[in-house]
């Protein structure tokens, strides 16, 4: 059965930091694409990071998020992190990792059937 278990959340004022968490079982960390997902209520679920973890290929972000959060792993930990990093009121949402171990890579067309319940990030003025 694969899990995905997110932590970290909390609430920071604004210009502060926080890393998320994602802790993985069930599938093969070592080489699946891993995503981390923000939503708020009443706006459009938005993929903000996404990364290969059996590398040779770059990481990819959100617009919106490029240069103040940063994703990573831990493969001996089976982990994902979000660095997040300069945030604002509109980062505030909930967090969630997803995960895909049956394809090479990350591309458009690679589904994400795993998802974890979330983290909830708030971010105050």
């Amino acid at each position: 059965r694969v899990q995905l278990v997110e932590s970290g959340g909390g609430s920071v004022q604004a210009g502060g930091s926080l890393r998320v968490s994602c802790e993985a079982s069930g599938l093969e960390f070592s080489s699946a694409c891993m995503r981390w997902f923000r939503q708020v209520p009443g706006k459009a679920r938005e993929k903000v990071a996404e990364i290969y973890t059996g590398g040779g290929r770059p990481s990819n972000y959100a617009d919106s998020v490029k240069g103040r959060l940063t994703v990573s792993h831990d493969v001996a930990k089976s982990t994902l992190f979000l660095q997040m990093n300069s945030l604002k009121p509109e980062d505030r949402a909930i967090y969630r990792c997803a995960a895909n171990d049956r394809f090479e890579g990350c591309s458009d067309t690679t589904p994400t059937p795993y998802w974890g319940r979330g983290t909830q990030v708030t971010v105050s003025a």
